[in-house]
C-alpha cells in the first residue's frame, strides 16, 4: 500500500480529519436506516433533510477553515473548533 499512497501527505491531522468524515457518514447512514428523516425548515432558506444539513454544514466548515487559514495568523485548531461549532448549529437548527 505504501507505493500506492506514498505520494500523499498523511499527517496525523489529515488522518483524523478523514477518519472523522468517514465516521460521520457511517453514523448518518445508520441513523437514516433506523429513523428515516423528513424535510423540515430551520433558519436555512430551504427545506432540508439531515443529510442536506450535514452536507451544507461540512461545506460551511470547510470554507470557514480555508478563510481562517488564509486570513488569520491564529492557531488552526481554533478555526477547526469554530467550524465544528458551525456544523453543529447547522445540523441542529438549520
Amino acid at each position: 500500500m505504501e507505493e500506492v499512497f506514498g505520494w500523499m501527505a498523511w499527517t496525523p491531522p489529515v488522518a483524523v480529519f478523514f477518519t472523522a468524515i468517514v465516521l460521520m457518514l457511517i453514523g448518518m447512514t445508520i441513523w437514516e436506516i433506523k429513523s428515516p428523516t423528513t424535510e423540515r425548515r430551520g433558519f436555512l432558506p430551504i427545506s432540508t433533510t439531515r443529510g442536506d444539513r450535514l452536507f451544507i454544514g461540512l461545506l460551511t466548515a470547510a470554507y470557514l477553515n480555508l478563510a481562517w487559514a488564509g486570513l488569520t495568523e491564529m492557531d488552526q485548531a481554533i478555526g477547526a473548533a469554530v467550524g465544528f461549532l458551525v456544523l453543529l448549529i447547522v445540523m441542529r437548527w438549520g
